[in-house]
């Protein structure tokens, strides 16, 4: 077992007893929910949609390798400079050494879960680099000293009065005033001055397309195109995931996102970047680098049922649905990635001993999969990774780590049981003797009762009761 493994049992149990945070999320998920649900009113519509952008995604990906590679050509050819890392130390060096190369000191950042995955605000901030969120949600969690508990919205689990104050304490010269207009104004006040000064922009990318070579970013805010144009560099990060093959399938991308992720009908800001500033041309950067970060997506990859994971647009809405993450929030997960997409992404990337409790957060309700825009079968894959993490031998790294010789004593029992009809009967008849006392009483069911709520026996069993009714054994 991992010594640092995060303890969500732990963390989930601290934001339940917190009933400001419930209720932050509880009327954020409401009103998410209401909005994406007015959206797609039209169910064919919806059906439609959903369809053409599950196949966009699920074309990339049975050409991933080709397309990889035709996108490098590509942005190469457009003056884009395209770096490949293996894992996230790999990638944060690559960043660093561009950094170092152009001597800069300050950084502003467009939202990118990549980034979030490196730790490369900790890395820049240990190498002497000020770096600084751009977005208004990293912003205030920046300044909070905390990471995003959504991927969308990362401060959605703060109300108004909890950012007001955070900003009176962190910003100079900042009233103590609960309104959310002087509050936005009042970032964008400081924000818009570190633009101007910064020599490096950071973002992230919604999708690369491989026939143009063209980054997709999309957003609400206009700070993504401020960092991708006021600063004499832009460096752009993606997993390598995120490629699709032609321009045309971008829209059905755009389409849902916003729909699905905030009710929006659509984006307020598209950005299309195929290279640097050109001779001639009045902004823009001078250089564009593009970091593609494998981090164990491409052993995702290599499973044909894991594959699917790879198909996530990070829209958010299958957190939006899902009963766990909308009562223990984001930040109970201790992951780049909550919710259900973390919940399969996360252990797979990092593996099963440190992640393993991950895909057992789940009700297995299948909420997150009648919502998810590009039909990602997330709870069939929950429960391939329940069985990998106790089965060794599998695809999934650290795969068993949570193997226990008890449980799988339990189970050969459990199955033996009610594999005979006789051991059936005798079994079910001594549990309603004993009770709810049995699981505490008997230590091989230790390993069960600790991780799941015990049952309450009946006082009889169904055979008992067909008996009494008369009906005959079978």
């Amino acid at each position: 077992m991992d010594g640092n493994a995060p303890d969500f049992a732990a963390a989930s149990r601290a934001a339940l007893a917190d009933p400001q945070l419930r209720g932050n999320f509880r009327r954020a998920m409401d009103g998410l929910m209401t909005k994406r649900a007015a959206q797609f009113a039209d169910a064919a519509e919806w059906s439609g949609v959903r369809a053409l952008a599950a196949s966009v995604r699920l074309r990339a990906l049975s050409k991933l390798p080709e397309l990889l590679e035709r996108l490098e050509e590509n942005c190469t050819r457009n003056g884009i400079t395209v770096h490949w890392a293996s894992t996230t130390e790999e990638a944060n060096g690559i960043a660093l050494d561009i950094l170092h190369r152009v001597d800069a000191r300050l950084v502003v950042k467009g939202k990118s879960m990549v980034t979030e995955e490196m730790h490369l605000n900790a890395v820049l901030e240990k190498n002497g680099i000020e770096v600084l969120e751009s977005d208004l949600g990293e912003y205030i969690v920046q300044l909070d000293g905390t990471m995003p508990s959504h991927i969308i919205m990362p401060a959605i689990h703060l109300n108004t009065k909890q950012i007001a104050h955070l900003f009176k304490r962190k910003i100079k010269d900042a009233e103590s005033r609960e309104d959310a207009a002087y509050l936005t104004d009042l970032a964008r006040r400081v924000l818009r001055a570190k633009f101007q000064a910064a020599d490096v922009g950071m973002s992230g990318v919604n999708a690369a397309v491989a026939e143009t070579g063209t980054l997709c970013l999309i957003e609400n805010e206009g700070n993504g195109r401020m960092c991708t144009t006021v600063p004499p560099v832009h460096i752009a990060f993606m997993g390598l995931e995120k490629v699709v093959e032609k321009l045309e399938d971008v829209p059905p991308v755009i389409s849902l996102l916003p729909r699905s992720a905030t009710g929006q009908p659509i984006t307020t800001y598209v950005n299309m970047i195929s290279g640097p500033r050109k001779d001639g041309e009045k902004d823009g950067p001078r250089e564009v680098h593009l970091i593609i970060l494998d981090n164990g997506r491409s052993g995702i990859y290599a499973d044909p049922e894991l594959r699917d994971t790879l198909r996530c647009i990070r829209c958010g809405a299958c957190m939006n649905h899902c009963p766990v993450y909308t009562k223990v929030g984001g930040h109970a997960y201790e992951a780049p990635y909550p919710g259900p997409i973390g919940k399969i992404l996360v252990p797979q990337i990092e593996g099963l001993d440190k992640r393993g409790a991950m895909p057992h957060a789940c009700t297995m309700c299948n909420a997150c999969v009648e919502i998810c825009p590009v039909k990602i079968p997330i709870v069939e894959i929950m429960g391939r990774l329940r069985v990998e993490a106790v089965k060794p031998g599998g695809t999934v790294k650290d795969g068993g780590a949570k193997a226990s010789r008890a449980e799988a004593m339990v189970w050969s029992g459990w199955a033996a049981m009610n594999a005979s009809p006789t051991a059936y009967r005798i079994a079910t008849t001594a549990m309603s003797r004993l009770g709810n006392a049995a699981p505490s009483s008997l230590p091989l069911l230790k390993e069960w009762t600790n991780v799941r709520a015990k049952p309450r026996f009946a006082g009889r069993t169904l055979h008992d009761l067909a008996r009494a009714k008369g009906v005959p054994d079978v």
